[in-house]
């Protein structure tokens, strides 16, 4: 009863902020957001009532599980965005964009944090912290621009950019990560080890990509022999959670080299051979969205709950959290300018595609945690997963508005073309009433028509 209690009132309270999300004409991802808040540990969860509110942050990662499938969904969402169609078209600037402006914004971060640890006296903010967080600034959350670009249905130049983009962004930013981890342990405890920064992450993108692949291959084989429409989204929706579940086994090392596999690149990938080589994936990708909505929902009231608000009390934190924000901003906004302009893209993309890129979440709380866990960093990881939790508090609240005013700018975003579902039934009634009053209407005068011609003829 507790746990259909938690998830009953954590939908509810997403899905009725929404509606004074949409007065204020803010998307409803933050709507979410702000919903987990007052569900979570520091609003309803004070009272101390099992099931009204999650009571603390152990109460939270018993629905962990529901973020790993969303993030799961959401990752084979995006790889039904590369599709060699369109690929052909953008895939060469993708490419070129999605890779510079992670390595810039790493760059940028890096520059300004490690020169804040030269000024911080004591020693206070130490420079593998400053390292790390350079690399978890490249990370962008998938999960809620996708969810701002379903809100709207965007559609233009600079979606289509995106996607790939912010889909590429997660693979760079793992390799980025690994290796600053790397250097920042060494600077820590130690010699650098190369295997630990070189092979163990390249190893990783690449048998992620592999095991994607292999899973999208099998799962358009199966799907082959079921013929009806719910059947098929049945299949769909269980080859996507037995991927997520095989991207999550820990395997024992092999020749002392660590095997690990991204759960969101195994996801993109089953999603991109899934949309190359079926026939229909679009519509199976249609049903597949209806059936993940209220999912999607409780995925982001979840993340909210989850943000830490005591960061906000200590000084030091929101500092360099400033500074880590201003500077990751400007490092994914001229990183996506400047590489977007090299490529010879539109002047919409090269315009606004640096402001879709700040929403931060999911992938920067992984790497922050492993972070912290990792006793050679000593307090450097304690440090780095409050100034993470932060950022991200910030960029949800604001990525997502921010995401939608750059679109809407660059013309991807029609306002006009937002409708609700019930006046759209009510208008079909209508039309099908009208309707089925002209046939009979019509079919009384034919039968008129043909007694009169029979009394002629009499």
């Amino acid at each position: 009863m507790q746990v259909l209690l938690s998830l009953s009132i954590s939908l509810l309270a997403g899905l009725l902020l929404s509606r004074l999300a949409k007065l204020l004409k803010l998307p409803a991802v933050t709507a979410y957001l702000v919903a987990g808040i007052l569900v979570g540990p520091y609003v309803l969860g004070r009272l101390g009532v099992p099931g009204i509110g999650f009571i603390s942050m152990d109460d939270i990662e018993n629905y962990s599980v529901i973020c790993d499938v969303a993030l799961g969904f959401i990752a084979f969402s995006i790889g039904n965005e590369f599709r060699l169609s369109q690929l052909k078209k953008i895939g060469k600037q993708a490419t070129i964009v999605g890779v510079f402006q992670a390595v810039i914004t790493t760059l940028v971060v890096d520059a300004a944090l490690i020169g804040l640890h030269f000024i911080v006296p004591n020693n206070g903010f130490p420079l593998s912290a400053a390292i790390i967080l350079g690399a978890i600034a490249s990370a962008t959350a998938p999960a809620a621009t996708l969810m701002v670009v379903k809100q709207y249905k965007a559609k233009g130049p600079v979606t289509d950019m995106l996607l790939p983009v912010v889909a590429l962004d997660d693979a760079v930013g793992l390799v980025i990560f690994a290796v600053s981890f790397g250097i920042a342990k060494a600077l820590n405890s130690g010699p650098l080890d190369l295997v630990s920064v070189l092979v163990e992450p390249l190893l990783e993108v690449i048998l992620s990509l592999a095991l994607g692949a292999a899973m999208g291959v099998i799962f358009t084989f199966c799907e082959r022999f079921f013929h009806s429409r719910s059947k098929r989204m049945s299949i769909s929706i269980a080859f996507v959670l037995l991927t997520i579940a095989l991207s999550n086994l820990e395997l024992p090392p092999v020749f002392g080299v660590h095997i690990h596999f991204s759960p969101l690149l195994v996801c993109m990938m089953l999603g991109t051979v899934f949309c190359n080589i079926c026939d229909f994936s679009e519509e199976l990708m249609e049903r597949v969205d209806r059936w993940t909505a209220p999912l999607f929902v409780l995925f982001f009231v979840l993340s909210g709950a989850e943000l830490e608000l005591i960061v906000f009390s200590d000084f030091f934190i929101v500092l360099i959290g400033i500074v880590y924000i201003l500077f990751r901003s400007l490092g994914k906004y001229s990183g996506a300018y400047v590489s977007s302009k090299l490529s010879g893209c539109e002047d919409k993309i090269v315009k606004y595609l640096g402001i879709t890129l700040l929403p931060q979440a999911g992938v920067a709380l992984g790497m922050a945690d492993m972070a912290k866990d990792a006793p050679e960093l000593g307090t450097a990881g304690i440090i780095i997963a409050n100034i993470t939790l932060f950022a991200v508090l910030v960029y949800e609240i604001v990525g997502p508005t921010l995401t939608k005013m750059a679109l809407l700018k660059a013309g991807d975003i029609k306002p006009e073309g937002k409708t609700s579902a019930r006046h759209e039934h009510i208008k079909k009634m209508v039309e099908r009433a009208q309707a089925s009053e002209t046939a009979s209407a019509a079919q009384g005068e034919n039968g008129a028509t043909v007694s009169e011609s029979s009394e002629t003829s009499k």
